[in-house]
């Protein structure tokens, strides 16, 4: 069982602001570099991933907590900041990082470049690619290795019976020539999906189901959450259908938005149930805010020595 923390807890990990001490870019840089290896990876069309991607949100300020902690992460993430955890996530083993189409995502994509960074990347199909459809082939002359049809749209689609706009993206991201994903916190679309045997490579399969309706919270809690709500069984929902699956499904929230990683018990616990439950080819996601300790280099080694000892 997977116990979340409380208000508190969620909090706690934020108290080094008050002495003002953070990480920067140039911190992430001077530290040792780590002579592990690559970490395990898994084929993804013609590409090699590691089992552990590093995600994007929290340089975009989506905490799925409180509005001050969203600013402080945006605040941190300069383009310095974020090239830095792009280098310090190649040292430690990681070689893809998954980010939502947006104008500042992609400025910080062509500044690692430009400084000679090599990072895989996945792009989600947020901002205005979510309804213009001719940034798809724009998008894919630089190479990501799959583009995917965002997850909170897909949910919304799926819920207004509008899964045909749904297919018309991933017949566009097919015919740009890149691998063709599809996001999504409900289960039921994965199964939507391989009932009508969708042209798709893979998933982007998130462990808690963020698009239930006010309705249906009413009915299964009693009375209506405030906020973000994060149900301990969700994530074993999730993957009995990524199981199901013979594609390959890219796993994230597996931390719940942080709240399973306060604890170095909890972090171990949480990577140790995602890779027990999830399929060998398949790879996890998570977003990584080294402000106030190297959690890069805390997740890559968690993470391989799980996959040391997990089949």
């Amino acid at each position: 069982m997977q116990t979340l923390p409380t208000r508190r807890s969620i909090l706690k990990s934020a108290a080094g602001l008050a002495g003002g001490w953070a990480l920067t870019g140039r911190d992430l840089d001077s530290m040792p570099v780590p002579s592990g290896p690559l970490l395990p990876t898994v084929k993804l069309g013609s590409h090699e991933i590691t089992r552990l991607i590093v995600g994007s949100n929290p340089f975009n300020g989506y905490c799925y907590a409180l509005p001050s902690l969203s600013e402080h992460m945006r605040e941190w993430s300069t383009p310095e900041n974020v090239c830095g955890v792009f280098r310090r996530s190649q040292e430690n083993g990681i070689n893809t990082w998954q980010f939502s189409y947006h104008d500042r995502a992609m400025a910080d994509l062509r500044k690692y470049q430009a400084e000679g960074g090599t990072i895989q990347w996945i792009l989600l199909g947020g901002g205005p690619m979510k309804t213009d459809l001719e940034l798809i082939p724009q998008a894919a002359k630089l190479k990501p290795v799959g583009i995917v049809h965002h997850g909170g749209v897909t949910d919304e689609r799926f819920r207004s019976g509008q899964m045909a706009k749904v297919e018309e993206f991933l017949k566009r991201v097919r015919d740009s020539g890149v691998l063709v994903g599809l996001s999504t916190h409900l289960p039921q679309v994965v199964e939507f999906a391989e009932e009508r045997d969708w042209d798709i490579d893979f998933y982007m399969t998130c462990f808690y189901q963020f698009s239930r309706t006010e309705e249906e919270l009413r009915k299964m809690l009693g009375e209506l959450p405030l906020g973000y709500v994060f149900l301990e069984k969700d994530p074993e929902r999730m993957c009995r259908v990524i199981r199901q699956t013979n594609k390959t499904c890219l796993a994230f929230k597996v931390l719940a938005a942080g709240r399973l990683a306060d604890t170095k018990e909890k972090l171990e616990r949480a990577f140790r149930y995602a890779f027990s439950n999830i399929k060998p080819q398949d790879a996890v996601i998570v977003g990584m805010y080294p402000r106030f300790k190297d959690e890069i280099r805390e997740n890559a080694e968690t993470v391989r020595r799980i996959l040391s000892r997990v089949s």
